[in-house]
């Protein structure tokens, strides 16, 4: 394990663009920018607004920044930010109390997705202009924490199984239609953050066991890929996968982030 940031705390997204890491925190308006070859930290970028970001990430085809959490005056919203922080909009907003509220986010090429845990659905946009695609109804016992698009369109759900009261990771197709679930055992605890490879392989940050696992494509259970011990007993919260540089970046909310080489794991 490689130390990356050892001064944050409360860490609610990581993602990387670049050469430069971009890590927000709970209440704080201000993502940290962080360079990855000399580890300096660099400007922060002030989004005004944002009270309390729930998550961030990256598009490479845009080169921009998407950011979700709370405005005290507009509700729920989902920030744009320009890699260097010169262009900030706010590029999405509810419309009711009622309606989709926006918890984690991923990217895949020009799409956005996005989980909700009040509608128990996912919503995917277009990353240029925040155009709704699709809209995915999940089964009323998902309580969706996080979701990733999968190469072949379906979508990879982490979520806890209210009927039967486990956490779960589940694929989706764009109807909610659940095709296969990996279910908890001694291998699971509580599944917070997923990320995907261009194989369908799967990621997922375990914070009830403290581990990080690796799933098939097919979501059966390849390994736990990096145990508590290398994560030193702390308890992972989010995932950014630097597929190219074969490096899984692990944020803790407690008091970091790490950079591991899995390249040859």
């Amino acid at each position: 394990m490689s130390v990356l940031l050892s001064v944050v705390d409360e860490v609610t997204g990581v993602t990387q663009l670049h050469d430069v890491v971009y890590v927000v925190r709970l209440r704080y308006s201000r993502i940290h920018r962080y360079c990855t070859k000399t580890r300096e930290r660099l400007t922060d970028v002030y989004v005004k607004g944002l009270t309390w970001p729930d998550d961030i990430t990256t598009c490479q085809l845009t080169s921009q920044l998407y950011v979700s959490g709370h405005d005290l005056a507009n509700g729920p919203c989902v920030w744009r930010v320009s890699s260097d922080g010169a262009d900030i909009k706010r590029w999405w907003t509810w419309s009711s109390p009622d309606e989709f509220t926006p918890q984690t986010l991923s990217v895949t090429s020009s799409r956005l997705l996005m989980t909700s845990r009040r509608t128990t659905e996912l919503m995917q946009l277009n990353v240029d202009d925040g155009d709704e695609l699709l809209r995915v109804k999940l089964p009323e016992y998902m309580d969706p924490e996080h979701a990733v698009e999968t190469p072949t369109g379906t979508f990879i759900v982490s979520h806890k199984n209210t009927e039967l009261k486990q956490w779960q990771v589940s694929e989706v197709n764009s109807e909610g239609r659940v095709l296969r679930q990996f279910s908890p055992g001694p291998s699971l605890g509580q599944p917070i953050h997923i990320a995907v490879d261009s194989q369908g392989n799967i990621f997922v940050a375990d914070y009830g066991k403290r581990h990080i696992l690796l799933l098939d494509a097919q979501l059966a259970l390849r390994r736990v890929i990096i145990d508590e011990h290398q994560l030193n007993d702390k308890r992972p919260e989010r995932l950014c996968y630097n597929e190219e540089a074969g490096q899984l970046m692990v944020g803790f909310y407690s008091d970091t982030v790490a950079v591991f080489d899995i390249l040859h794991r």
